[in-house]
């Protein structure tokens, strides 16, 4: 069976540590042992490594340590991507002032991701803004992509023990 891939944004990797959120980190980290065994093929991009640049040390450090311990593909932007942001700002997924939160999103979809990881429920993990993705993808001839929180992607299986 092939591997999903999955598009990790920034709050996934700040997530790994944040004691303030201790059930969402503990998902998080789950979700970080299902990566460290291969069970999935991942992106991070160079927007989510752009917003862990401005973040404040320790916190910058513990997130590029986190990141160190897995294999991924590491994607930039380009102009396809670019085009596609701004059909979504066009068609109304979200305002101008969220156009990074759709820059994690077109890339993610360009990059055929199956799934988006966050755990930004405002811009991302929000059906809203899931429904016009979809739309906006379809018209312009995208596969659709799904966005869930890791709680939804670790889930139980049946089958274990």
């Amino acid at each position: 069976m092939k591997k999903l891939k999955i598009y990790l944004d920034t709050s996934i990797i700040s997530h790994l540590y944040a004691k303030d959120a201790p059930e969402r980190m503990s998902d998080t980290l789950e979700l970080w042992r299902q990566i460290k065994d291969g069970i999935y093929d991942v992106l991070i991009s160079n927007i989510t490594f752009e917003e862990i640049s401005h973040c404040n040390e320790p916190k910058r450090s513990i997130m590029a340590d986190f990141i160190s311990q897995i294999e991924f593909s590491n994607e930039d932007e380009t102009r396809e991507s670019l085009e596609l942001v701004d059909n979504y700002l066009k068609f109304g997924v979200l305002n101008s002032k969220s156009r990074d939160d759709l820059r994690h999103i077109s890339l993610a979809t360009v990059c055929k991701c199956d799934i988006i990881a966050s755990w930004n429920f405002k811009h991302f993990v929000n059906i809203k803004v899931i429904n016009k993705v979809q739309a906006v993808n379809k018209y312009e001839g995208y596969s659709e992509i799904q966005i869930f929180p890791p709680n939804m992607i670790i889930g139980g299986d049946e089958n274990e023990n």
